[in-house]
């Protein structure tokens, strides 16, 4: 799949980007992204990974869940526990790296991005009743 497709490609085109949005759900959770990037250092446990990021261990597994739905990341069972890796580190890392460069050339436009932004995120997630909602 290419994500650089043209206008003649339009039908391959439309599942491809779908996939390709569906790849980048996965790295869309700042939660997620510090379990990859963890998980870049070499291979955890859930215990190990709630420890070293402070996030609950219902946390760390739902996210684990997604990030192994996606194809970024394995386990294998290691006694009682399953330990996690990265599934391509090195095409995992160098998509992390070509993000930063590319955050580093928009500066702030994506934090004030209406639609992205982690304001506009956590507003999102608040509870109806807070926003309003009846």
């Amino acid at each position: 799949m290419a994500m650089t497709e043209s206008k003649h490609d339009h039908a391959e085109g439309a599942d491809g980007m779908t996939v390709a949005a569906c790849l980048f759900h996965g790295f869309s959770d700042p939660s997620r992204l510090a379990i990859l990037r963890h998980l870049a250092l070499g291979e955890h446990r859930v215990v190990d990974l709630t420890g070293h990021l402070g996030l609950a261990q219902s946390t760390v597994s739902k996210h684990l869940a997604c990030l192994r739905d996606c194809g970024l990341v394995e386990s294998r069972p290691q006694g009682r526990a399953s330990v996690f890796s990265l599934t391509h580190m090195e095409a995992t890392l160098a998509v992390l790296e070509s993000a930063e460069r590319l955050l580093a050339l928009t500066g702030d436009a994506v934090a004030l991005c209406p639609e992205h932004s982690a304001d506009h995120a956590a507003a999102s997630l608040a509870p109806a009743a807070s926003r309003g909602a009846a």
